[in-house]
């Protein structure tokens, strides 16, 4: 045999070994399903992405204007990588996470956040499948889950994981719309797989399922409206007329995913720790707003939730309040309205302005004098120009 065809047979034969290698070490710490992509398998994501930026859907997430360039460009983060093989760890829930939604006095919590930071699982299982590769291979290596500027979604359905929904999530035939992500950088030549076609046709489910109609055309999201971003990422007072349309949704939204069709193939997540605790399905938002700094970080230990920090989580437990028409919640408002929170503070006095009558909001302002902060008194005064009364 020909020098050049006996080194070709070596080297696809390494390929093969190493991949193979690879995904069953996937298959032996959890993952549900890994493949493999090349780091210019997505070409137009920095058009995709500048467009995104300019339009300004990014909201107050300036990490993403920062890092775009690393971000659109794999081997812009990491010019020696030759291989990026992406996994999925499915999280399925063990019933539809929308239920929820009809309990006004409970809080709603994105699947995804009820049990333990997926961060911390899924990255220690790809470090221990990493450490066995990078030895067996003799190369190197580098793990994210979303700890760096890496654009998962189009490289996952490029890798064949699935495709990019309407609604911009990745979505499976296998797994739905639950899939975590994670993704292995290495300087290995392995094998590569072939990228899943979309299969969303003519359904715009998840589309029609959006409360705040944060989905401007198919496959495009305007974060500024979503109440993912809205709860977890944006710092400051959500906008008003967006208010009323988060219902009792407290950390995160999973209406468009629970919408999918596709879902109807999902199974329940089989890690112990990504099965939801019992405790945060439908917590009663009258526990939630007692929660001192100290108390929310015990109860929220593990969880992702914790890292929104008390205030904020607070600010979208007054918002479900105020949506939820129960006067039972009155005496926690009235006492938050007093927090040492302005951030606090401003969400009570638009939850009293919903649950209080008129004149029983007037009389509570004449307790209130005396603040300084001005988005608080920029609360109190959308309240005098927009009365709303019990919900």
């Amino acid at each position: 045999m020909p020098g050049d065809a006996l080194h070709q047979e070596k080297h696809e034969k390494r390929r093969r070994t190493l991949t193979g290698f690879l995904k069953d070490e996937a298959r032996d710490k959890g993952f549900d399903v890994c493949r493999v992509t090349l780091p210019g398998a997505i070409p137009k994501a920095p058009e995709r992405l500048a467009d995104f930026l300019g339009q300004g859907f990014h909201g107050t997430m300036e990490w993403m204007a920062e890092t775009a360039e690393r971000r659109a460009d794999p081997r812009v983060l990491w010019s020696e990588v030759r291989s990026i093989v992406l996994f999925g760890m499915n999280y399925g829930p063990d019933e539809d996470p929308r239920a929820v939604l009809a309990k006004p006095d409970r809080g709603a919590i994105s699947v995804y956040a009820r049990n333990r930071d997926y961060h911390d699982l899924v990255k220690g299982k790809l470090k221990e499948v990493a450490t066995r590769f990078a030895a067996r291979a003799g190369e190197d290596v580098k793990v994210f889950v979303d700890t760096a500027p890496v654009m998962e979604k189009p490289l996952a359905e490029q890798a064949g994981l699935g495709w990019q929904g309407k609604h911009t999530n990745l979505v499976s035939r296998d797994f739905g719309s639950w899939l975590f992500l994670g993704s292995l950088f290495t300087t290995a030549d392995l094998l590569i797989d072939e990228p899943e076609q979309d299969r969303c046709g003519s359904c715009r489910a998840c589309l029609d399922a959006c409360p705040t109609s944060a989905f401007p055309a198919p496959y495009r999201i305007d974060a500024r409206r979503c109440i993912s971003y809205l709860t977890i990422e944006h710092k400051g007072a959500i906008d008003p007329a967006l208010r009323p349309l988060i219902g009792n949704r407290i950390y995160g939204c999973d209406d468009c995913l629970s919408a999918c069709p596709w879902n109807k193939f999902a199974a329940t997540a089989s890690q112990m720790k990504l099965q939801a605790r019992e405790d945060l399905k439908a917590p009663p938002l009258s526990f939630l707003l007692t929660l001192d700094d100290a108390e929310f970080r015990s109860f929220f230990s593990g969880s992702p939730v914790k890292r929104i920090g008390r205030d904020r989580f607070i600010r979208n437990c007054l918002i479900a309040a105020g949506n939820s028409g129960d006067r039972a919640l009155l005496d926690l408002c009235r006492t938050l309205a007093r927090d040492a929170s302005a951030t606090v503070r401003a969400m009570a006095v638009w939850a009293l302005s919903r649950l209080l009558a008129p004149d029983e909001f007037s009389d509570f302002k004449a307790t209130g004098q005396g603040e300084a902060d001005p988005d608080v008194l920029a609360e109190w005064k959308l309240a005098e120009r927009n009365p709303i009364g019990v919900v």
